[in-house]
């Protein structure tokens, strides 16, 4: 099969924790490479457009307050580029289910992740649905010069001057 390519985030709560360093282990121990990574403070914007297909529901606030940081003291997050055989569906495995206590007590989401009282998913991390999605969330959050490699198609454009690598 040909190799695939996630974005994987740490969210806040994760970070809060001091989790990176466990989480980074899973994702290497399950045999996926590392392709890019960048720890981050999210711009709304940048929230907004990441979680642009739930504008409409209830909880949408919510969701960009939390991955902004708001509700972990501003705590940044660590965007991560994976590749390897069927990168999505296992991420999407070792992550679990989106709800902590739903998800497998193994899975990441099953063993770090809560539901508050409040009625908040601290999921801990976030894992791209499937491979438009990929891509779509990693020209997002990552430049063409911030992956070691050519992922996706890109073109040279000149900018005041300088050249610059955009996403096709």
């Amino acid at each position: 099969m040909k190799k695939e390519f996630v974005l994987v985030i740490f969210k806040p709560d994760a970070m809060a924790k001091g989790l990176m360093g466990h989480l980074l282990s899973r994702f290497e121990e399950a045999g996926l490479d590392l392709v890019a990574m960048k720890v981050v403070a999210v711009p709304r914007a940048l929230a907004e457009e990441h979680y642009r297909q739930l504008k409409e529901q209830p909880f949408y606030e919510g969701i960009i307050d939390h991955l902004r940081g708001k509700l972990h003291g501003g705590h940044k997050v660590a965007a991560i580029v994976y590749s390897g055989e069927n990168a999505i569906r296992r991420s999407r495995g070792l992550a679990g289910a989106t709800n902590p206590e739903e998800a497998a007590p193994r899975s990441i989401r099953g063993s770090v992740g809560r539901v508050t009282t409040r009625g908040v998913y601290e999921n801990a991390i976030h894992v791209s649905s499937d491979k438009k999605e990929a891509e779509r969330e990693i020209k997002l959050w990552f430049s063409p010069d911030e992956i070691g490699a050519a992922i996706f198609s890109t073109r040279t454009e000149t900018v005041k001057s300088y050249k610059n690598k955009t996403w096709d």
